[in-house]
C-alpha cells in the first residue's frame, strides 16, 4: 500500500479555515461495519475487511471526530438508506444490486462509536455518491463550507465518488486515507493513485494536528 506520506505535494494541501472546514464521514453503518449484517460481501475479503476497520480505520475516524468536535467543525455523515420501507424510491442501481436499507431499520443505523450528536447532519442517500441522492451540496454551501475531509466507506465506491463530486463542484478535499477502508489492500492503493489529482490525500494524524489549530 502506497504510504501518505507519496501524495504530499498534492496542491490541495492547504490550511484549514475556522468556519469553513466540514468533516464528512461516509456510509459508517452497523450493516457495513459489523462482521455478519452484510448479505454482498465476499467471505474471501472479510477478515482483511473487517480487522483494518476495527484496528485502524474506527479509531482514527474517532480521532478526526473528537477534532471536527473540539474545534466546533461541521460534522455530517451520509448513510445508505432508503426513504420509504419498501425502498421504492431506491436508485436503480441499488434494486437491481438488490440493496436496500428501510427508512429508520437498526442495522442501517451510524456505528456506536460515530454517534451523531443531535446538531449534526445525518444524510440518507441511495445511490453510491452522496452527491447524487441528497441535497448535500446545498448543505455545506449554507454551512459555508470551503474545506471538506471526507473518511468512511469502501474507498474505491462511495468514498471516491464522494471525492471526484465535490472536487468537481468547487470543495478543496481531503482524504484521510487510513481512515477509509476496502476489500484488498490492492485496491485501496489503487483507488488513492486514481484519485490523487481531485484531492489531498493524508493520513488521520496530519489532519487531526490541523483542526487542532481552529480550536476557538
Amino acid at each position: 500500500m502506497m504510504p501518505s506520506s507519496t501524495f504530499a505535494n498534492s496542491p490541495r494541501a492547504l490550511t484549514y479555515q475556522q468556519d469553513e472546514t466540514s468533516m464528512l464521514f461516509v456510509d459508517m453503518q452497523r450493516i457495513w461495519v459489523e462482521p455478519g449484517l452484510d448479505p454482498h460481501l465476499d467471505p474471501a475479503q472479510a477478515d482483511y475487511y473487517y480487522t483494518r476497520l476495527q484496528q485502524q480505520v474506527i479509531p482514527n475516524q474517532q480521532k478526526l471526530l473528537a477534532a471536527a468536535r473540539g474545534a466546533e467543525q461541521n460534522v455530517l455523515h451520509t448513510i445508505i438508506e432508503s426513504l420509504t420501507q419498501d425502498g421504492r424510491d431506491r436508485s436503480l442501481d441499488h434494486k437491481l444490486s438488490d440493496m436496500h436499507i428501510p427508512r429508520g431499520a437498526p442495522e442501517g443505523q451510524v456505528i456506536a462509536e460515530l454517534t451523531p450528536m443531535p446538531n449534526e447532519v445525518v444524510l440518507p442517500k441511495t445511490s453510491s455518491g452522496v452527491f447524487n441522492s441528497t441535497a448535500i451540496d446545498y448543505v455545506l454551501r449554507n454551512l459555508n463550507t470551503k474545506y471538506l475531509i471526507i473518511a468512511g466507506i469502501v474507498t474505491d465506491q462511495c468514498v471516491d465518488m464522494a471525492v471526484r463530486d465535490a472536487a468537481d463542484r468547487g470543495y478543496i478535499v481531503t482524504l484521510v486515507e487510513d481512515a477509509c477502508a476496502t476489500l484488498s489492500p490492492e485496491r485501496h492503493a489503487a483507488c488513492l493513485n486514481a484519485i490523487k489529482g481531485y484531492c489531498w490525500i493524508t493520513d488521520t494524524a496530519t489532519v487531526v494536528s490541523r483542526l487542532n489549530t481552529l480550536k476557538k
